[in-house]
């Protein structure tokens, strides 16, 4: 049985003679090791068979049709032998979870693509803790280059048959995205993984605010499987609203009035790349660059509601979530201190807007859902229907802060989402209202979204269900209060400012949101899929 030779310099790599066809190769089981015998009666075919050396100890290796098994090749099994039967246990990697495979090779400094053929490595994506998907390797080593050259193939087969999997991608990077740090994140931690799983990829660098939605409109996107927004909030809700308005041009829809919106035709990965990453967060479980990144590579789809923004008849935006009152104004102070670090310029942006606490008169108009609950996790996936009873419900007064949200809103100072009973695609918005109270209870109010406490039970917080909102503003004033608390960017007189994805948004009138189950597909799974993420082998 061939051996790994220490002390020497190696790598995975195509080649070989991948291209040649190399003789036959015996696939019959081998006389050394006998698989179990539930093995030999599963329905899953055999495709080969065959010896390598994993982790330094030789075993019979068998490739199906879903997995990849092995059993280390020992001499005759003595009987009882407790540890003997540990030993000889079965391991297994599903093929599903494999996104590339390489020949590896041992390297010289004059040879550095054509060393001496070691076996395969094959890189797979394994389940951590959290939700988090790491990137794993498994060699299988054998010296025979024939050998190694037929389960290659058989190997690089396999893959392709993931039809779902991306080959090709658009990539668009903001590099001012916290700290400016998202072209880093992007060449060391994303385009090293997109290369190894063989993905094609076109790198555009956005220059401006709107730069994105710019070029989403008129670039070529005819080659690609897809499309990547590696940066934070603002970014990726620029992005989709992009991707949809071309969706509804390419339909012949007229924007300004969208009663139906068709879906974005290129689903949309999110690298979490920004100072929050929200929308990262909620579609993942957790805002890790390697599990977004694997999420794509893997070809995960999860379709995803997305909300409407429109007043007077014309369509402003397309969004997720969306905060008036104290959100939008604290949002609007935030932006005039653009030269602070985020966290200093959030906190700072809240001290400041708690400090001027008021609340804006509005109307809130509403579209109540009756949701069933018979089975809470059908319901969480989105897969029973959301009936709505056609009837408006309308609520005015004094509030604080109205939240709109079709996504759980997910982030590092609300882990449990400032949105928690609502999900990605469950056909419904949560509407949350804070109405006027004291300064002290509405503070308290806000510090139970960092703790496990229900952040909803204060009587002066309502929550609904919805399908659409009316929110319209009766004060006469803008809300920004004095003159100097006006961003730089504030235009509009008697605007009234909106938080939108972590977007300020300025409108002057009416805003009337409205949700559109299943609008976009973004590249991520769902914390159900996420745990099916299994290696049934006890050492990788």
């Amino acid at each position: 049985m061939p051996r790994r030779r220490r002390q020497s310099r190696v790598s995975a790599q195509e080649g070989g003679r991948e291209e040649e066809a190399p003789p036959e190769v015996s696939t019959l089981p081998s006389a050394q090791s006998q698989p179990p015998q539930k093995f030999q009666e599963t329905a899953d075919p055999v495709l080969l068979r065959g010896i390598f050396e994993i982790r330094r100890g030789s075993c019979d290796v068998v490739l199906s049709q879903r997995a990849l098994k092995w059993w280390p090749i020992q001499p005759e099994r003595p009987a009882g032998n407790y540890k003997f039967d540990l030993l000889c246990k079965e391991e297994s990697l599903e093929l599903k979870n494999i996104f590339s495979v390489k020949l590896k090779r041992r390297c010289s400094a004059k040879q550095p693509r054509s060393g001496t053929l070691l076996g395969i490595t094959l890189f797979f994506c394994l389940k951590k803790e959290q939700n988090k998907l790491k990137d794993s390797t498994l060699d299988l080593i054998n010296l025979s280059e024939d050998h190694c050259n037929v389960w290659f193939r058989q190997f690089k087969k396999i893959l392709a048959g993931f039809s779902n999997r991306p080959k090709s991608l658009k990539i668009l990077l903001n590099p001012q995205s916290h700290k400016k740090e998202a072209t880093q994140v992007y060449y060391e931690k994303v385009e090293p993984l997109l290369k190894l799983a063989g993905i094609k990829t076109d790198v555009t660098i956005t220059e401006y605010k709107g730069h994105a939605l710019s070029l989403l409109k008129e670039c070529e996107l005819q080659g690609f499987d897809g499309v990547v927004c590696v940066g934070g909030d603002g970014s990726a809700s620029e992005v989709v609203h992009a991707l949809l308005l071309r969706a509804q041009k390419s339909a012949g829809i007229e924007t300004d009035q969208i009663l139906t919106p068709v879906r974005a035709q290129l689903p949309l990965g999110l690298i979490p790349a920004g100072s929050t990453n929200i929308l990262a967060h909620s579609l993942h479980g957790v805002p890790h660059v390697v599990t977004a990144t694997l999420h794509i590579i893997m070809g995960h789809i999860q379709p995803v509601d997305v909300c409407s923004f429109s007043t007077t008849g014309k369509l402003l935006r397309f969004g997720f979530s969306a905060m008036f009152g104290f959100g939008g104004r604290t949002l609007a102070l935030a932006e005039k201190y653009r030269w602070m670090s985020p966290n200093q310029r959030r906190d700072f942006a809240v001290i400041k807007a708690l400090a001027k606490l008021e609340p804006e008169d509005c109307e809130i108009s509403f579209l109540p859902l009756n949701v069933s609950q018979d089975d809470p996790k059908m319901r969480a996936q989105g897969l029973l229907n959301s009936d709505c009873n056609d009837q408006w419900q309308m609520i005015q007064g004094q509030f604080l802060n109205v939240s709109i949200m079709a996504i759980p809103c997910l982030c590092s100072v609300a882990p449990r989402g400032l949105a928690p009973n609502t999900r990605i695609n469950n056909g419904s918005m949560a509407l949350i209202i804070a109405r006027n109270t004291s300064r002290p209870q509405f503070i308290r109010h806000l510090k139970r979204y960092a703790s496990i406490k229900n952040q909803f039970n204060f009587p002066f917080v309502e929550t609904y269900t919805v399908g659409e909102v009316k929110v319209h503003p009766r004060n006469t004033t803008s809300g920004y209060g004095p003159e100097e608390d006006k961003p730089h960017e504030a235009t509009l007189e008697n605007s009234f400012p909106w938080n939108v994805d972590g977007d300020l948004m300025e409108v002057a009138s009416e805003v009337h949101v409205k949700l559109h189950p299943r609008l976009i597909s973004l590249y991520g799974g769902s914390l159900e899929e996420v745990n099916d993420f299994q290696v049934t082998c006890n050492c990788l």
